[in-house]
């Protein structure tokens, strides 16, 4: 196994802050951008493992075994190293990880020491009288595990055994019928009224339906409607304190979707607290869940279009008329395999000719109750979507307005059986924010220039690990129309720091769509490529306020030989 640092998981992500912080740069620079250095290292508390546990068995808990390997009578002497037992202890140190401590006491004597980790591997070590030995281990594969460790003394002929029954702490996905599961304006599992400011609305997840109580984090596509002045909506893990983070913005007289990766809490619930001067309604419906089990994982992709009606990519060529659906298929093509259980997407509207919504579901499954993007005439938005492919590889999308509209699918990546990444939540904080530099995570300073990016370093490569983030993008104070692309920057932060790195190719996907004045959110799973470097590109000609929050990555097991 290799070797890792015992510290929070996430602390990979502040390793490549202390480093070193790209700054702003402009496309068409012959040359690449220079690098704004991070002088004061991040407190490592700031991010916080929550998730991780620590699992005990007592050295009580030791069976002593004879020369025959059975276990000793009850009553019998104990003869040749009569103290012998182990006591063991483990504490997960990523997704797929853990690290164990086995607290052997003993006599003086050469002894074999066997680890059988639960998945079919066993590792055999040796010690000399009483010892700690304190072995890593990786599991292929997220999921409850038991561990053994046998302690042998040939010489005095006795062995003992202790068991210790673990959990990894990373999490893969399961895919759920797009579900209403809150609606304010209806009294739908919640009072039939609206969300005061400053209060919160509580989501029951864990139990409903058939979701799972010991669910770690939900797929929600919230809604914030009937809204009279501007706010915002925070979702977080029910019964923590709320993070300084927000996942929707709104103004008056809109309504806003907006997905949301959130962590569940202690009694299975999600809160939505509404930070606007005014009540709200708000509406919450559900796309999946994650558990600590064997499942799909997540495989991200670089933002890759499935669908443009504009150039009948995808589809047919030409607007979607109002009342109508169609479906695209989704496995087998562009890099994605066959066999995925659900998708991550980037869907945008454009040219509508009159307010509506869209309605994203599994080909060959029946319409839900349920919306993934709000548009008004005339508009341009995007929202992030994550929705279960259907038996046949495919989905199908629905314009539920009255007239017709034009649609654009990105495909950032899917959850299938063969999946490695395992999501590791994290209660929502702020990663960056060009307003307010000093509150966020990375001090990046000042606004995105016009068709110009901000290069963001997530992970180091010795993490490489860390494959994707679960991101809320937020873009405000613009002073013109414009979108945000995200993708993956394809140079090492050891060239940004000697001045050879190139300037990446400008992406043609689209994270958010903005016009002048509007402050627009939009969540995005962001992969970090090789190198962890999350480029944000300001697709507009005039520059624009970028705040980051972050919600939870995908990680890997990476186990040598």
């Amino acid at each position: 196994m290799r070797s890792r640092r015992l510290v929070v998981s996430s602390a990979a992500l502040v390793a490549a802050v202390i480093g070193f912080l790209p700054g702003t740069a402009h496309a068409a620079d012959p040359s690449a951008p220079g690098a704004q250095r991070v002088t004061e290292p991040v407190d490592p508390k700031k991010i916080g493992a929550s998730h991780f546990r620590t699992f005990t068995s007592g050295a009580d808990k030791s069976v002593r075994k004879g020369p025959s390997g059975v276990a000793r009578a009850a009553g019998a002497a104990a003869t040749g190293n009569p103290d012998l037992k182990v006591a063991l202890s483990a504490t997960n140190t990523g997704a797929h990880s853990l690290q164990l401590w086995a607290e052997v006491t003993s006599a003086d004597a050469a002894l074999e020491v066997t680890v059988s980790w639960g998945d079919g591997k066993v590792e055999k070590l040796a010690a000399s009288g009483s010892a700690q030995l304190l072995p890593l281990h990786t599991y292929a594969e997220v999921g409850e595990y038991k561990i053994t460790v046998g302690v042998n003394d040939a010489a005095n002929k006795v062995s003992i055994e202790n068991e210790l029954e673990v959990v990894t702490s990373g999490s893969e996905f399961t895919p759920y019928e797009p579900t209403r599961l809150l609606d304010t304006r209806e009294g739908f599992r919640a009072p039939k009224a609206k969300v005061a400011p400053y209060s919160s609305a509580r989501v029951k997840v864990g139990g409903y339906g058939t979701i799972p109580a010991g669910v770690q984090a939900v797929v929600l596509n919230v809604t914030v409607t009937n809204t009279t002045s501007g706010g915002h909506i925070t979702a977080f893990d029910a019964g923590n304190e709320r993070p300084n983070a927000s996942n929707i913005n709104f103004e008056p007289g809109q309504t806003v979707p907006n997905l949301v990766v959130v962590p569940v809490g202690n009694d299975g619930s999600v809160d939505l607290y509404n930070g606007g001067w005014e009540s709200v309604d708000l509406i919450a419906d559900i796309t999946g869940y994650f558990m600590p089990e064997a499942a799909n994982g997540y495989t991200p992709m670089d933002p890759t279009r499935f669908v443009d009606t504009r150039e009948g990519l995808g589809t047919s060529k030409g607007q979607v008329p109002g009342q109508t659906s169609f479906g695209t298929q989704i496995a087998g093509l562009r890099g994605v395999p066959q066999g995925v259980k659900a998708v991550a997407l980037n869907v945008t509207v454009t040219g509508p000719k009159e307010a509506g919504h869209l309605i994203v579901h599994p080909g060959g499954g029946k319409l839900p109750l349920a919306s993934n993007v709000n548009f008004t005439a005339g508009q341009t938005v995007a929202n992030a979507v994550i929705v279960p492919v259907g038996a046949d590889g495919s989905i199908n999308i629905r314009n539920n307005a009255w007239a017709g509209t034009d649609v654009i699918v990105d495909v950032l990546g899917y959850y299938s059986p063969a999946g490695q990444g395992a999501f590791m939540p994290l209660s929502p904080m702020r990663f960056v924010d060009t307003r307010n530099p000093d509150a966020a995570i990375i001090p990046l300073r000042g606004p995105i220039a016009g068709r110009g990016y901000a290069a963001v370093p997530f992970f180091t490569e010795e993490n490489a690990d860390f494959t994707a983030y679960v991101l809320n993008t937020t873009v405000t104070n613009t002073a013109g129309g414009g979108f945000l692309s995200v993708a993956p920057d394809p140079n090492s932060a050891e060239q940004y720091e000697k001045g050879t790195a190139v300037t990446p190719a400008r992406p043609g996907a689209s994270t958010l769509n903005w016009t002048k004045g509007r402050t627009v959110p939009n969540l995005v799973q962001a992969s970090g490529g090789k190198h962890g470097i999350v480029d944000f590109w300001n697709q507009g000609w005039e520059k624009a306020d970028l705040v980051v929050d972050i919600s939870g990555y995908y990680e890997n097991p990476v186990i040598n030989p």
